[in-house]
């Protein structure tokens, strides 16, 4: 039996036995066309149901055909999509898993297509999210809508799907607006006090179960605290639970804050696992229907301790199960080391608005062919991969499982290459499991790995010769000789990787990730002006920090700036810099800084040519990937790894 006994037990939902307590949540995909059911939704879902998930709740599936979520969504507004759902539905089934789509209504949060209405709202309320005014919409209006949910539940029992999600949670899309206070203004029966704002989404229930009977599944997610001034609490996410519960609803997936607030309904990487357990804890003490939480739980052991500790009967495990679709069958079966580790980035759903497929930095491929189903080389070579960073780690794998024989060779005594300074930061550890998790693979797949092994001409001519190259050789720092001249200058890599020690006040250089982060790293965790404090000084030349970034891991790290106390300047330019003096302009004027005894430099990075000029004289075969090829981040060069050796 598994060590995981509680959550992969089986779970009564309403008059439905599923067969663990691993739920997979929505996760945007960008995968249908036109709404429509494509064969890559099918295979997307179909892996994670053969992967072991219980029950897979799909993507936001829209009821109506006037406004679309996202360019890729998913619908069900007519009988033509019934068709595409039976494929589904009956390849999610073939492996024991259920599936609900995830009705949705997107209101004043819809895609700005060309042609698209006036966005409609629970009230004229926009400026949190929407680019203009939505208008209010109509009690009439409502009653078609209302309807036109249950005709889209009754679509997905005609195809054969279990049951329905609906949306209520985050002030996100029509029915969570109108549950939060933060958009419902009405003082119509629809608004109001927590009875009329929760009337809408108690009208969809009862014509979803008048629709559909009482064998379907109907669960519905909530946030069990908006965690805003002003927005819905847990008082009201408690009372709402219990009036679902009297509706009729099988179970609730309780989520909490909104959309809107960056961090607090999707978590940023490096907060802790289950993110939402504490509302969902105190609101399944309330009902006697079950109750899901949600949140960065990307970890078995921690997934069934929730169980086992009654904070929650089911665990919605969404990015998991998309970085690694086996993940379930990998816990019960004791390999958790094997398991592919989701780092928290959110760069899975980095492109979605802009019509973007789904992508993950660890699992380079979420298409059919990946690198766990590998097709072999028709012609096998010998390899030498010169680099074990990311980038290398992964083409080395790759390499080998194609067939190919493939050596591995680092410079350095350990692998992970700048993937060990980049873990360094805070809330960037989960980087270190990336490592772990590679080189358990190396292991597994048989590469033969030589650390602390700098390959030469020597090498490439003698014992390599013959051999197809790929260099993942990393990218060096860059720094300005007219910098250095400061009495202690030192890189951002140079303060991560533990070679230099920053004094009690430092000027950073570059506002992108790396100075923020560094920054961050240096800051007094409390920002109480003791006396040995140190103080930090970032300078950036552009508008804005970390302008490349907009997840919530970028809003919570500029908010732990602030509260530590790093003085950010933006539009700075150093423009000189002597042994203890620092000057840079701003807004036309020239500031001098005096007093600082650490100068760190995190401007960016440039590839390390070395190696390419040593393998250009050598005249080999060699293709560079990672930074090597072109700065990026960890996810460009996992990506970069795969595709080079899956070509080889």
């Amino acid at each position: 039996m598994s060590s995981y006994e509680h959550l992969l037990s089986p779970i009564q939902i309403g008059k439905t036995t599923v067969k663990n307590r691993v739920f997979m949540p929505p996760i945007s995909t960008n995968l249908a066309n036109k709404g429509y059911v494509t064969d890559e939704l099918v295979a997307h879902y179909a892996a994670r149901a053969k992967g072991g998930v219980g029950l897979i709740v799909t993507e936001v599936t829209t009821v109506e055909p006037t406004y679309v979520y996202l360019p890729g969504d998913m619908s069900i507004c007519d009988d033509s999509y019934i068709e595409g759902w039976k494929k589904l539905t009956d390849a999610v089934h073939q492996y024991g898993t259920k599936i609900l789509p995830q009705l949705f209504h997107p209101a004043y949060m819809a895609f700005p297509i060309p042609g698209t209405p006036q966005l409609i709202a629970p009230s004229t309320v926009g400026p949190y999210y929407a680019k203009e005014a939505p208008r209010a919409v109509t009690i009439e209006e409502l009653k078609v809508i209302i309807r036109q949910f249950g005709e889209a539940a009754y679509r997905v029992k005609q195809a054969g799907g279990d049951g329905v999600e609906i949306h209520a949670a985050h002030a996100h899309g029509l029915l969570g607006g109108f549950l939060s206070p933060l958009y419902n203004k009405r003082t119509d029966a629809y608004g109001g006090d927590i009875h009329g704002r929760l009337r809408l989404t108690l009208e969809v229930i009862a014509e979803v179960r008048r629709m559909c009977g009482e064998d379907f599944i109907i669960d519905v997610r909530i946030s069990g605290d908006e965690y805003t001034d002003g927005a819905q609490n847990l008082n009201d996410a408690i009372y709402v639970a219990k009036q679902l519960e009297k509706a009729g609803v099988d179970f609730l997936h309780v989520s909490g804050g909104t959309t809107i607030m960056r961090g607090s309904s999707i978590p940023a990487p490096g907060t802790p696992m289950g993110s939402h357990a504490h509302v969902g804890e105190e609101i399944r003490k309330h009902v006697s229907i079950p109750v899901a939480t949600v949140g960065r739980i990307i970890e078995p052991w921690f997934a069934d301790e929730l169980i086992a500790n009654g904070k929650a009967d089911i665990c919605m495990i969404g990015r998991a199960n998309l970085c690694d679709p086996e993940f379930v069958n990998k816990a019960q079966a004791g390999r958790e080391d094997e398991i592919r580790p989701c780092i928290g980035c959110l760069r899975c759903l980095n492109g979605i608005m802009f019509g973007k497929r789904v992508a993950c930095t660890v699992n380079p491929s979420l298409e059919l062919e990946n690198e766990d189903t590998i097709q072999p080389a028709a012609q096998k070579k010998k390899v030498l991969v010169i680099g074990g960073g990311a980038a290398g780690m992964e083409a080395a794998f790759v390499a080998k499982q194609r067939g190919h024989e493939v050596v591995l060779c680092e410079k350095q005594d350990t692998l992970g290459g700048l993937v060990k300074i980049a873990a360094v930061p805070i809330a960037k550890q989960e980087l270190i499991k990336v490592i772990q998790y590679m080189e358990h693979k190396l292991e597994r797949a048989g590469v033969e790995v030589r650390t602390g092994c700098a390959v030469t001409k020597e090498m490439l001519a003698g014992e390599f010769a013959g051999y197809e190259v790929i260099a993942g050789t990393g990218a060096l720092p860059l720094v300005l000789p007219a910098f250095t001249g400061f009495k202690h200058c030192v890189t951002a890599d140079d303060i991560l990787a533990g070679k230099a020690f920053a004094g009690r006040k430092v000027v950073v250089v570059g506002g992108g990730s790396v100075g923020c982060e560094t920054a961050d790293y240096l800051a007094p965790l409390i920002n109480d002006l003791f006396p040995k404090n140190r103080e930090i000084v970032l300078l950036e030349m552009a508008e804005g920090i970390m302008l490349q970034e907009s997840g919530p891991g970028r809003s919570l790290l500029v908010q732990r700036m602030m509260k530590k106390g790093v003085e950010m300047h933006c539009k700075a330019k150093v423009e000189r810099v002597e042994a203890d003096k620092i000057y840079y302009t701003q807004n036309g004027e020239t500031y001098c800084i005096d007093d600082a005894d650490t100068l760190v430099l995190a401007m960016g990075y440039r590839p390390d040519s070395a190696v390419e000029e040593m393998l250009k004289e050598s005249g080999v075969t060699y293709h560079l990937i990672g930074d090597a090829q072109q700065i990026g981040n960890i996810k460009d060069a996992i990506t970069q790894g795969y595709q080079v050796a899956k070509e080889l």
